[in-house]
């Protein structure tokens, strides 16, 4: 199964005023990916400052535009794709 791992990190020092409703949307399309059954895992960051999404069954590059899509990609301070290959 094709798996990709992407570390996103927020710049906290530049939220805009409105962080809380970015926060909002950013539940609301994390929650759909979940529901569509490519993002297989989300974590947080312990230092709040981003998180960790392993997304299945797409591509390096959708997985790239997907993360474009997201609210908190404007955000951004640093993001990382890193596609895996399962052992065994």
């Amino acid at each position: 199964m094709n798996k990709v791992l992407v570390i996103l990190t927020i710049d906290l020092e530049n939220l805009p005023s409105n962080f809380q409703e970015i926060l909002q949307q950013e539940r609301a399309v994390v929650a759909q990916w979940k529901q569509d059954g490519f993002l297989e895992q989300l974590y947080l960051r312990p230092t709040r400052n981003g998180a960790i999404l392993i997304f299945k069954d797409k591509s390096e590059e959708e997985v790239h535009h997907l993360m474009t899509t997201l609210p908190f990609y404007a955000l951004r301070k640093s993001m990382e794709v890193f596609p895996m290959i399962a052992e065994g």
